[in-house]
């Protein structure tokens, strides 16, 4: 059986997670700093902090905002569960927000009618590796901590279309903070953890005095840091091995009655996504996007698709299972009706570098012929 997921542990990866063990260096020291040296080098933040979780960080983010208990913070339905579950834990009120049934995302329409109805912060989740309108969202002036835990990697290329990295904005560079989850099925992974990450320097400046005095027990191990090191310093090589399994599965599905998220840019008011030509930039995401999985949106029931693959030896997963609406799904069912249909309707396929040539064939087979 081919698993939905599966973490990329390679040569490289054990081996530097034996060298902490062997030095009998697994607390939080020198690796912790050679981690955050190389995660503000790429997502080009002016200063990063690695903690043992993705709470702790949410933790600290709202404390160097200085957001008031009980604070009302918005965050997507479907977000992952633990942010409904730190926001409520920390003190403070959670608004959730349904999201565009073409994306899995909140837009900036979503987002300002959650600010008359109270919101004062989004805490902004970029789910299956797609980034929103950020401009949009950006314009509806409250604090933003983006959750880039999916989405590390993905560039909005700048507005003259020079193609130019330099001039791209990054996930992780919109928000005011953000944080980067590191756990298991994340796109980059230590095994558990998050990195909070300050993208300007009077933000940084900020964070730091918030986290001085942290304790050590609260900082992200040697032996975590190893392995989130590797996975970040072998990225684009994941990444590319992602895309290029992600262009084969999309072919396989141009024919077919169900679809995929879309990709692509903002949408215009009113208009619908477009399925790209083969091999086209957009079609795998370009610059845009991270392929951090495969998600196909149903056009018949999740049970008869996840049979159908299971008999081919492929396993299918629900999308969204751990979200927050699958945790509040009676709470959330009348006011997060996209956002419900989703969780519902989107399968996640196999998609990881590890994967050989028979497997991507078997899974596109699976795909270009699914009931």
């Amino acid at each position: 059986m081919i698993q939905t997921y599966s973490t990329t542990i390679r040569r490289k990866e054990m081996d530097a997670v034996l060298t902490c063990m062997v030095d009998e260096k697994i607390g939080p020291g020198e690796l912790n700093g050679r981690f955050i040296q190389l995660v503000k080098d790429f997502f080009r933040c002016d200063g990063a902090v690695a903690l043992r979780s993705p709470g702790a960080a949410l933790k600290y983010a709202l404390k160097a905002l200085g957001f008031e208990a009980g604070g009302v913070i918005m965050i997507s339905a479907l977000a992952p569960a633990w942010q409904i579950q730190t926001v409520e834990e920390l003190g403070f009120v959670p608004l959730v927000l349904d999201v565009d049934e073409n994306t899995g995302l909140v837009t900036p329409e979503i987002v300002s009618q959650g600010v008359k109805d109270g919101g004062r912060l989004l805490l902004l989740h970029e789910t299956m590796g797609i980034l929103p309108d950020m401009d949009g969202i950006m314009q509806c002036g409250i604090p933003v901590i983006e959750d880039v835990s999916q989405s590390a990697g993905a560039e909005i290329p700048a507005a003259d279309g020079s193609g130019n990295p330099a001039s791209a904005s990054p996930a992780g560079s919109f928000g005011v903070y953000s944080i980067l989850c590191l756990e298991e099925h994340d796109v980059v992974t230590a095994g558990g953890g998050a990195v909070l990450m300050a993208p300007r320097r009077r933000e940084w400046l900020v964070l730091k005095k918030a986290v001085d005095a942290i304790a050590r027990t609260e900082l992200l191990p040697d032996i975590n840091c190893a392995l989130g090191w590797i996975q970040l310093k072998e990225f684009r090589r994941n990444e590319a091995a992602r895309k290029a399994a992600f262009a084969l599965y999309q072919q396989a599905c141009l024919s077919g009655r169900h679809k995929l998220l879309f990709r692509g840019c903002a949408l215009p008011d009113g208009a619908a996504p477009s399925v790209p030509d083969a091999g086209s930039q957009d079609e795998i995401g370009g610059a845009l996007s991270t392929m951090a999985c495969f998600p196909l949106v149903l056009n018949s029931p999740f049970k008869d698709v996840r049979q159908y693959a299971a008999r081919k030896e492929v396993e299918v997963r629900q999308a969204y299972e751990d979200s927050v609406i699958a945790l509040r799904e009676d709470q959330l069912s009348e006011s997060c009706i996209h956002a419900k249909s989703l969780y519902l309707r989107c399968a996640l396929f196999p998609l990881y570098p590890r994967l050989s040539h028979s497997q991507i064939a078997k899974i596109v087979k699976v795909l270009g012929t699914l009931p």
